[in-house]
């Protein structure tokens, strides 16, 4: 994918999480099935970055739970940080920012870094581009400690048929299929309006072998959520020996 396809595919997510950060969000109001299951794996002093924070259901799961370990929190999208960071109490030690993946320097001057987890849950599939997830995988793979955790989900809606029908073809975009990568899919949003946003695709493979690229391996792996438990891929990284 060339650099120009990858811009253009960062600017369509941005613009759709602009548009529709308050319907998003309406969809967003509580944790999926997987994420709690890693939820209850998460040491409770432990220093936490969760990359696309979104609407900040997370930190205040955490918060509920009684989480003592510091909590940073990132998202590109300024309307739902504004949500993410109300109604948390005083004593969860939480920052919130505004950082997009797809810069360079969005890992500069990080609070409480290294961290024991970095979490990166329905991220990763909005990333265009090997070269890009590359980049990011590596600037993750710094931010954790030695015995760290890169926690993460990738959505499987190809196991959906309803799912399947919001695929949209790339010619909305100007752009066919040679422009792309195996796996990258153009699907469209319903609610509120009509809006267009690029996803990819991961299998299980892609992911064993993108975690050996830069640095990981894969400790754990399991699906989860949606009707049939199957709709997202969540997968355990640890720093390879």
């Amino acid at each position: 994918m060339n650099t120009a396809t990858i811009e253009k595919l960062v600017q369509l997510n941005r613009r759709f999480y602009q548009s529709f950060a308050d319907s998003f969000s309406a969809t967003r109001q509580r944790l999926q099935p997987g994420v709690l299951r890693i939820l209850k794996t998460l040491p409770v002093d432990a220093a936490l970055l969760d990359l696309g924070c979104g609407n900040g259901e997370l930190a205040k799961a955490l918060a509920q739970r009684g989480h003592r370990g510091p909590y940073v929190g990132l998202d590109f999208s300024a309307e739902l940080l504004v949500e993410a960071g109300a109604a948390l109490p005083a004593d969860f030690e939480a920052h919130f920012g505004q950082a997009d993946l797809a810069t360079p320097f969005w890992d500069h001057d990080l609070p409480y870094a290294p961290y024991e987890r970095v979490l990166a849950f329905a991220t990763l599939h909005h990333l265009p581009g090997e070269a890009l997830r590359h980049q990011v995988l590596e600037k993750v793979h710094a931010l954790l400690t030695p015995d760290g955790h890169f926690i993460h989900s990738n959505w499987q809606f190809l196991n959906s048929p309803r799912l399947k029908e919001r695929v949209q073809p790339w010619a909305r975009l100007e752009l066919d299929d040679s422009d792309l990568d195996p796996g990258d899919y153009l699907l469209d949003w319903r609610r509120d309006g009509y809006g267009l946003r690029y996803v990819h695709h991961f299998s299980e493979s892609e992911l064993a072998a993108l975690a050996a690229e830069t640095g990981f391996q894969v400790v754990e792996s399991f699906l989860s959520d949606g009707q049939g438990g199957n709709l997202g891929l969540y997968q355990i990284w640890g720093i390879e020996a």
